[in-house]
């Protein structure tokens, strides 16, 4: 019998990399980076699954708030609150795990997020060495 959603599965950020399990399954992994996270998902429920193909749309991994921004420090909660015009309070309760976002809001904070993520992807730095000259 195939299954028609997906299948989710929890990430934990630990002190040595990250854990993952699958919510409904008995289907548990690590890996030190989010990538071989990834991987380590996908074989760990490809052996639990035999008979079905497992791939990357299949799953649907969830990390939340307040683990993703301890992780990612770089992100600043006050100005991504600017950029997808929401309550810096509310979003700054969010991020400390005070308060659970509904899925709309959830939605905006991750569309936010990636749309950063894709601008950081398209842009080239440039480096410039401004010499000393002898007059």
């Amino acid at each position: 019998m195939r299954r028609k959603k997906k299948i989710k599965i929890i990430v934990e950020k630990t002190d040595t990399g990250y854990s993952a399990y699958a919510a409904d399954y008995p289907v548990f992994t690590t890996g030190d980076t989010p990538g071989v996270l990834i991987d380590n998902v996908i074989e760990a429920l490809s052996l639990y699954f035999e008979d079905e193909h497992i791939d990357r749309d299949t799953i649907s991994l969830e990390l939340d708030l307040k683990q993703f921004f301890s992780h990612y420090r770089i992100l600043n909660s006050k100005a991504l609150a600017a950029r997808i015009r929401m309550n810096p309070t509310l979003l700054s309760q969010y991020v400390r795990g005070h308060k659970k976002p509904s899925e709309k809001q959830t939605l905006k904070i991750v569309y936010g997020i990636n749309k950063i993520g894709e601008e950081l992807a398209e842009m080239r730095l440039i480096y410039e060495r401004q010499e000393k000259r002898l007059e």
